[in-house]
């Protein structure tokens, strides 16, 4: 076959692995015919006997790599392997090693801990220490000098188990290590791959069986898989490496994974057969390091009077090419991380005391110098090659924070003095802010700059608070957040999905401020991290946050549900719960429960202990409201259930305010339910003009008149934490004054909030939090003895208290939204329980399909979506309709 450009041979287990040329093929290649074999790196990273080698010459240093049995394997000893060490510069070469010994054990004393366990275990992918293991795609372009790239694609899957699934590199670091360091997780993993493949250099230019063994190739390459494990720590172990692109056996490839696999080799293909020229940036980047004596054909005399070589040329214009075709690959080797660098150097100290190989430490130096050249003249390529590395050196000038604040994360630190905050007179700066303080640091994009007014930012899951504040440009002026008399700083709670923050600046010269100018912040919190699940899992329960200790006596956390609980809640007949207030837990499905990082999060159900809670269908539903009067009473967390009520009922949801006033719906299950809301309390009022919750109550049921006294009439009152018990008296002394005793009344019992350090809101302490579960019992039983239903929210939603929504308490967890299905964010789940979660242990129970997913209904304008709030309003229903169920029964 000629003329060709690119020869690669993909393995087939079907033929034994059998290659589709020979080393000796490697003679006969023209000039610019790529081919896809790297001998030394298929000996020394991919055989046995290989790495064998490679940990007897480099036993002191012990490699984060699980090596198979040495024993009795032939190859060199530590003493024999560098061939220049012994000759007449033993004392050198020992006092080199040492160094390096020292270095590599200082700093990777952890993860040599760990890799010194896994080594005992046979085999490796049954090892308890690893929670995950996923395939690293690695492209080398050049051993020597060394040229790596890693592709943006990982494989995951959890041992033992074989099922898998394809996701960004980027996106599971951010997910499995959101609670330790993505970044540095990251950079650990790379650091492992690097010290095997400089290691692999070093050896095989030094050794016996180094270039007299092996043809070299300029224009080789080899497609590598590098099977890495993770336990719980951020440090990684190199399991085994593979001679091409490693995928599951092709009998278990699915659609995704075969549409995954062609994508990985289209971009390999796509990068290897790049045309872009780069002579230019090659010919730019290397002025900037020589200055004008480099001329246009990129030859340059150094102080020994030589030229770089046509090889140094063809390395460098090369690599320049490269880094600008990357696409879905990211540098991996040159490295500019110090550790990588000094262990480059050292390691040819080590083997060649001589300096006899001096001539590719100096192409090493030249494609460093290039790097760092070419990311300063390219700030895409920057962006590309390093965009989990914000630097210094790439903020604008005016984000720069003070060192103070930069020291102390916790508070922001300016002085308001207006020589120290080196403020202007100048008329132009009246409506600007000259710096933009965040803690934790925003990312914010567009970067800050005073003439640009909106602004975005996403955090993780874990980040529930954010300090903001501003400096203004003008020295007459003043910031304050949200409001023309907020603070100048301020701690925002953040609720899943987005929160904005209005910065207002006003001009304090005149009588009175006015507001000359503002700016926005968009914050996305995202939601918990989750993974999507295969077949083989096993269901976790917890019931209380360990971030969180409701009762710190108790455990806290996922814990694996045992086999007796599992079969029991698997019944296919299964009994309805009789209160609203039964003991239960959260479940989810779990790789292991050990980690909640391996969980789908979006699967999680409430399941009470010993019952379920019937989902009402909307014909029954209906029939179940049909000709009640319902009456709702208390704070917006109320007022959510009730939303919920009518969009269940109605199938939509065609009106929504923030109601803090009477407020009366007749338009409810075609005009045949009455729906009446009132908010209590009003806290905004001075306390001496407040109405009590008496007069609030007896206005209410006045404005929802007639009223029948059974229980076609409904009362349901609750709220987060202002409810108590003498509420309820409350409720019995003024229902036995208007002849209504019979009525039925549901207590919506308080629930998590105001946990949050957040400015202008009285916020509680972790004792005064666990206090909340005894009034919280309180409540109940004072509403039980009165012959009241319960709906218990606090046991339902202290276990899930950093899932909350929008609001400054922390303790909304529904919002009514503009209903859009095709932006749905995934952490919208509107079935309490599905298929997949329930399958294997649930039977038919759930029956997922009597609730409707109305947020799919395009004639609804609104929408109220909340898992955690559906679970307690579904509870609600339940009480609702439980006396109409035993009608039809009996």
């Amino acid at each position: 076959m000629n003329p060709w450009d690119l020869l690669i041979c993909l393995s087939s287990r079907k033929n034994g692995g059998t290659g589709c040329f020979q080393t000796e093929d490697l003679h006969n290649l023209e000039l610019f015919q790529k081919v896809n074999l790297l001998p030394e790196i298929q000996h020394f990273l991919c055989r046995k006997e290989g790495l064998c080698q490679i940990t007897k010459a480099f036993s002191d240093l012990q490699l984060p790599l699980v090596t198979p049995d040495c024993s009795g394997q032939p190859g060199l000893s530590r003493a024999s392997a560098p061939r220049n060490v012994s000759q007449g510069s033993a004392i050198t070469g020992q006092a080199r090693a040492s160094h390096v010994q020292h270095w590599w054990k200082q700093s990777t004393s952890t993860q040599l801990n760990q890799v010194s366990t896994l080594s005992d275990h046979k085999d490796v992918l049954k090892a308890q220490d690893l929670s995950v293991i996923i395939k690293a795609y690695v492209l080398v372009t050049s051993l020597t000098p060394l040229r790596a790239f890693i592709h943006s694609t990982t494989t995951v899957w959890h041992p033992p188990k074989k099922k898998h699934f394809t996701i960004k590199l980027q996106k599971f670091f951010e997910i499995f290590f959101r609670n330790s360091s993505p970044q540095q997780a990251f950079n650990n993993m790379k650091e492992a791959i690097n010290k095997l493949l400089l290691i692999t250099e070093v050896f095989s230019k030094s050794s016996a069986s180094g270039p007299s063994s092996f043809n070299q190739c300029s224009q080789c390459f080899q497609m590598l898989t590098f099977d890495i494990g993770f336990g719980m720590s951020i440090h990684p172990v190199v399991l085994k490496v593979h001679e091409h692109f490693d995928f599951q056996d092709e009998n278990e490839l699915t659609i995704q994974d075969q549409i995954s696999k062609e994508l990985l080799l289209e971009d390999t293909f796509k990068f290897l057969l790049s045309n872009e020229s780069s002579t230019s940036s090659f010919i730019e980047a290397l002025q900037k390091i020589y200055g004008s004596s480099v001329s246009k054909d990129g030859t340059y005399n150094r102080e020994e009077e030589q030229c770089f070589s046509l090889e140094e040329i063809n390395s460098m214009i090369t690599f320049i090419k490269e880094l600008k075709n990357l696409g879905q690959f990211e540098l991996l080797f040159p490295s500019s991380a110090p550790k990588i660098q000094m262990l480059l150097r050292d390691l040819y100290r080590m083997v060649d005391p001589m300096r006899r190989l001096s001539s590719v430490l100096t192409v090493h130096w030249l494609l460093s110098s290039l790097l760092q050249q070419f990311q300063f003249m390219n700030k895409e390529a920057h962006t590309n090659l390093f965009e989990w590395q914000p630097s210094q050196e790439n903020m604008n000038p005016k984000q720069n924070v003070p060192s103070d604040f930069r020291k102390n994360h916790g508070a922001l630190h300016y002085s308001s003095k207006t020589e120290e905050r080196r403020c202007s007179y100048d008329k132009d700066t009246l409506s600007h802010i000259r710096q933009l303080f965040t803690s934790p640091q925003l990312d914010l994009n567009p970067q800050f700059n005073p003439k640009i007014r909106e602004y975005y930012a996403e955090v993780p899951f874990d980040m529930v608070t954010v300090k903001i504040g501003a400096e203004p440009s003008n020295c007459q002026c003043h910031v304050h957040l949200d409001d023309k008399k907020g603070p100048s700083i301020a701690n925002y709670p953040l609720g899943l999905g987005l929160n904005k923050v209005i910065i207002l600046l006003t001009d304090d010269s005149q009588p009175s401020p006015e507001v000359v100018s503002s700016y926005k912040i968009t914050i996305y919190r995202e939601d918990r991290p989750s993974l999507p699940l295969f077949d083989d899992y096993m269901m976790c329960g917890f019931v209380q946050d360990c971030g969180s200790k409701i009762h710190p006596e108790e455990s806290c956390g996922l814990q694996p549900l045992s086999h007796e609980y599992l079969s029991a809640i698997s019944q296919t007949v299964f009994k309805t719960c009789e209160a609203g207030d039964t003991k239960g837990q959260w479940i989810v499905p779990c790789l292991s429960c050990s980690d909640n990082r391996t969980c789908d999060w979006r699967e999680i159900t409430w399941q009470p202990h010993g019952c379920q809670y019937s989902v009402l269908a909307k014909p029954e539903l209906q029939r179940c409201v049909e000709g009640r009067r319902i009456l709702f009473i208390g704070d917006s967390t109320n007022r959510g259930m009730m939303y919920y009520l009518i969009e269940r009922v109605n199938k939509t949801l065609q009106e929504w305010q923030k109601t803090h006033d009477v407020k009366c719906y007749h338009n409810i299950n075609e005009g045949k339910t009455f729906i009446s809301y009132s908010y209590y309390p009003q806290f905004w009022m001075n306390a001496n003009q407040r109405p009590t919750f008496e007069k609030a109550l007896e206005q209410l049921l006045q404005r929802s008149r007639p009223l029948e006294n059974t229980d076609q009439t409904v009362l349901i009152v609750g709220g987060v934490q202002w409810l108590n018990s003498n509420h309820l008296l409350i409720i019995q002394k003024v229902l036995n004054r208007e002849n209504l005793s019979n009525i039925l009344v549901i207590v919506k019992s308080i629930g998590m909030g105001f946990h949050l350090p957040v400015d202008g809101i009285h916020s509680l302490s972790q004792a005064e939090v666990q206090n909340l579960w005894n009034e919280n019992l309180v409540i109940l039983d004072t509403a039980k003895n009165l012959g009241y239903e319960v709906v218990d929210t606090f046991v339902i939603t202290m276990g899930r208290y950093k899932e909350f929504l929008q609001g400054k308490c922390g303790c909304h967890f529904h919002e009514v939204v503009k209903s859009n299905p095709s932006e749905e964010r995934p952490h919208i789940t509107m079935t309490l329980s599905r298929r997949y979660t329930r399958g294997k242990y649930f039977g038919s129970q759930s029956k997922p399909s009597q609730l409707q997913d109305y947020a799919t209904n395009s004639r609804s304008p609104y929408h109220v979506r909340g898992p955690i709030n559906q679970v307690y309003s579904e509870i609600l229903l339940s009480r609702l309709c439980a006396s109409k169920r035993e009608v039809v029964s009996t």
